[in-house]
């Protein structure tokens, strides 16, 4: 066994980020790695330690960095404006292709010329130990390189910023397709023949890759493909929660613009265009693999002979999958009350909100933060969305449903189970059974609060007893928008009703400083990212004893006031806190909330 291996894992566990019991597990697998493959490709400890026991990556490697004498660069308080970029920019095309493909996947970029001299290059890396580094920066006009270390996700925003895709395709695409002749079509069928040639002699496929990179490059959730009269199919991306205009085309039939979106995606027929399809794409973009799910649905249109279909690709990129539960930035009570109820030994741990409010994002990194090699993780989900490594992601087709699915699960030996989302009776009775004989159950409910699940599981028809055994704790979510940190600036004039109405008392709107977006060229109208705000129904020996005695009906708002008693946490309290932060604004909390 390697010493290097062993010296860093004595290290580790010396600074409490392992345990003895995980080290020695550790080192076993390592033991077993190597023999089988004889050294050649097996992983290093530091790999099996994030990749089999869930360890965070940042305090492995920060920890080595800190052994090894590497710099930490902190890319987030180091600045990186324009011309830095454009350093990276210059210094990866002075790489071959496959250099400089090898040099993203494993998250290394050239940053800059050291400080003491410039025949010197300063190297960022996600691994500093990398021992192919010098060897893939041979080509670069450098006397020697200085590697320093910077965290993998803080690379790889850095990366998204410097690979920003300049679709070359929209500056050709009206003047290519300017020169083809209008397709007649009668009021009973298209001619396909002719949708086929215009197709076939436009730039269409182009614009459909490059919309699909630009937007994984952009961090856009979903692409919409809307087709409009008069032959204007106009394409938006939803960033940050919010659609953004992104290209209008008017030389080519919206039809031809859903027949080769169609055509790219599986399970979708081309020539239906009368019923609604799910279908996906996969491509390799920017050396990672990217799922995008597709839906189409027909709509109506001014004009009636024309057979215009609404397309919405979902864009399902697995490096934005938060493993590491502190990162989720939940608020100290928020936080304390999750992790509370996700170490018990059983019980049902329930997220709400509307699509888009970041319930499965919340549910994958509480999973991580429990599951481990000794513990059997199966999830029920309809569609898989993200692959979780370390669990059992049932996959649902024609011969075996939703239901059929999760009536299985018991007699699979879980440990800990995730169904996806809570629809009916059936699923419903199945996750409590579940929560209730011995497993951790993770699920999501579609309701605007915290207190109203647990009415709206009563009115499915689960008996009080068994919401009140089961339930370990109900949080709703929203996502806000938050402001960006180059540009925003402080208000200095606010809707003192509006933050009346949020629930800011007089003596908080004097004290406290309010902020506005601006907008600049790193942001979207003055915001940038998203970040969560929560409220957290832990369940309390009162509050099960409440549902117990209920009988026509559960009560919510009686619910609601003992939580409130008991300390919890509003969703508008949670955005008063976001506020005062300085992380949003007033306006964007009280879009995102509705007092009940």
């Amino acid at each position: 066994m390697e010493p290097m291996s062993v010296r860093i894992g004595h290290i580790l566990r010396d600074k409490g980020i392992i345990s003895q019991d995980i080290l020695q597990k550790a080192l076993d697998t390592l033991k077993r790695d190597t023999n089988k493959n004889n050294s050649h490709g097996a992983r290093r400890l530091q790999q099996i330690l994030i990749e089999d026991f869930m360890v965070d990556r940042h305090k492995i490697y920060s920890a080595i960095a800190q052994m090894y004498a590497f710099k930490e660069i902190n890319l987030r308080a180091d600045t990186v404006d324009d011309i830095q970029l454009d350093f990276i920019r210059k210094a990866l095309d002075g790489c071959s292709d496959a250099v400089r493909q090898k040099l993203l996947q494993k998250c290394v970029l050239p940053f800059r010329p050291h400080e003491s001299s410039a025949k010197i290059l300063t190297v960022i890396a996600a691994d500093p130990l990398d021992r192919e580094i010098p060897f893939l920066l041979r080509d670069l006009p450098y006397k020697q390189i200085e590697i320093a270390y910077s965290p993998k996700e803080h690379l790889e925003e850095l990366i998204d910023r410097v690979m920003v895709f300049k679709n070359e395709f929209l500056q050709q695409i009206e003047v290519s397709l300017q020169s083809i002749e209008g397709i007649e079509e009668d009021d009973a069928q298209i001619d396909e023949a002719a949708l086929d040639a215009e197709i076939n002699r436009s730039m269409l496929t182009n614009l459909i890759e490059g919309a699909l990179v630009e937007a994984v490059r952009k961090g856009a959730s979903d692409v919409h493909v809307l087709p409009k009269e008069g032959n204007v199919t106009e394409f938006f991306f939803r960033v940050d929660g919010k659609l953004q205009m992104w290209h209008a085309l008017s030389s080519v039939k919206p039809e031809s613009v859903t027949a080769v979106i169609k055509d790219r995606s599986i399970n979708i027929d081309r020539f239906n265009r009368n019923i609604a399809q799910d279908g996906y794409i996969q491509r390799k973009i920017d050396n990672h693999h990217i799922r995008f799910r597709v839906s189409v649905l027909p709509i109506a249109g001014a004009e009636v002979q024309r057979k215009f279909e609404s397309v919405v690709i979902r864009v399902l990129d697995d490096r934005k999958v938060i493993t590491d539960f502190d990162r989720l930035g939940l608020q100290k009570r928020a936080k304390e009350d999750f992790m509370k109820a996700i170490q018990k030994p059983q019980g049902m741990i329930m997220l709400t909100g509307p699509t888009g409010s970041g319930k499965s994002t919340t549910l994958i990194a509480a999973l991580h933060a429990i599951m481990d090699p000794s513990k059997n993780v199966v999830s029920v989900e309809q569609p898989v969305e993200y692959l979780i490594r370390g669990a059992r992601q049932i996959k649902l087709g024609p011969k075996l449903d939703f239901d059929s699915a999760l009536r299985s699960v018991l007699r699979h030996d879980p440990d800990i189970v995730m169904v996806g989302e809570i629809r009916d009776l059936k699923s419903a009775e199945i996750a409590v059974s579940l929560a209730n004989t011995g497993h951790i159950t993770f699920t999501t409910l579609h309701t605007n609060d915290a207190p109203s699940a647990v009415a709206r599981l009563y009115m499915l028809g689960v008996e009080p007893f068994l919401i009140a055994n089961a339930i370990n704790l109900v949080m709703a979510q929203r996502l806000v928008r938050k402001l960006c940190e180059t540009c925003k600036q402080r208000a200095t004039k606010i809707d003192v009703a509006l933050a009346r109405y949020l629930g800011f008392t007089d003596d908080e709107i004097k004290n406290t400083a309010f902020y506005q977006p601006v907008g600049c060229d790193k942001c979207f109208e003055g915001y940038k990212g998203r970040q969560s705000i929560v409220e957290p129904l832990l369940f309390t020996p009162s509050i099960r004893k409440m549902i117990l005695g209920s009988k026509d009906y559960i009560d919510d708002e009686m619910i609601r006031q003992e939580a409130l008693a008991n300390g919890m946490l509003t969703l508008q309290a949670s955005g008063r806190e976001r506020i005062k932060e300085g992380v949003t604004t007033i306006e964007e909390i009280a879009s995102a909330t509705t007092e009940l």
